[in-house]
């Protein structure tokens, strides 16, 4: 059988244009939103590992701490008890670390508030940011029961959330370490004692923020500047980005320091 050359062959079908251009802008969407996602799931993972590259405690403060029979240590990682070898306290103290700080890089610095009676509980924040730290007071200070008087405290941004605890009426004084208050006004808690302590060489604390805040303060905060002392030496972790050399060596900060808090405490109980 001949084909009749004159016969009409029909053209293959085709898909419709307009239902092409949505197939390809389809795609083009998926293609798009996995992209975002995995940038985002990226952007999470990094986050997640920056937080968790923190400063530890120099080796040689913290085994002195560990050797001193003045005081009591306890608790984890996460949570640090230091409290008087001699007893109970009826002080204590709630202190967040500064951002991606161990916890155990302050126990220097509080050697001699504990030997004096004070029960320091030293907070490792929720991923090491004190900023984003959700949990409720009472979860750090079921830590030591016994203790009647709380303050709370903080280094740098733990400070920043100090703050934010102090605004409960059953916290007796707030305690600040280079830092200030961002969130929260305190200036009508006149029943609130407040300490904010200083170093004249820190090169990471904004000098005009802290000098901004000062109108959120409790009225009859106490403000000692520390000469020679830089961000750094308010715990013992070694050097930090951005902060200015020191001129006194950690010892001498940390005395320093510890003298600031002692007079503190010890004019609570008056």
């Amino acid at each position: 059988m001949t084909q009749d050359p004159d016969a009409i062959v029909p053209e293959p079908a085709h898909e419709p244009e307009p239902r092409r251009r949505r197939s390809r802008a389809r795609r083009v969407i998926r293609i798009a939103g996995f992209s975002i996602l995995g940038l985002i799931a990226a952007a999470i993972v990094t986050f997640l590992v920056w937080t968790n590259i923190t400063y530890p405690a120099a080796p040689d403060g913290l085994a002195a701490a560990e050797t001193d029979d003045r005081i009591s240590l306890g608790g984890d990682d996460n949570l640090v008890v230091m409290s008087p070898a001699g007893g109970e306290s009826e002080q204590g103290l709630v202190f967040l670390a500064g951002a991606k700080v161990e916890p155990k890089a302050y126990v220097s610095t509080f050697r001699d508030l504990a030997a004096a009676g004070v029960t320091v509980v030293i907070v490792r924040p929720i991923l090491n940011l004190a900023i984003i730290e959700w949990r409720d007071l009472s979860e750090f200070t079921a830590a030591a029961p016994e203790v009647e008087a709380w303050a709370v405290g903080g280094h740098s941004a733990g400070g920043v959330k100090a703050c934010s605890y102090a605004e409960d009426a059953a916290v007796t004084a707030l305690v600040l370490f280079a830092s200030y208050c961002a969130f929260g006004d305190l200036s009508g808690r006149d029943d609130l004692s407040a300490l904010s302590i200083t170093g004249t060489r820190d090169g990471v604390l904004s000098l005009d923020s802290f000098e901004d805040a000062r109108s959120l303060m409790p009225p009859d905060t106490i403000y000692v500047e520390l000469d020679g002392v830089n961000h750094a030496q308010f715990g013992d972790y070694g050097d930090q980005p951005g902060d200015s050399p020191s001129t006194i060596s950690n010892d001498e900060a940390h005395a320093l320091i510890s003298d600031a808090l002692i007079e503190f405490f010890a004019a609570q109980e008056d």
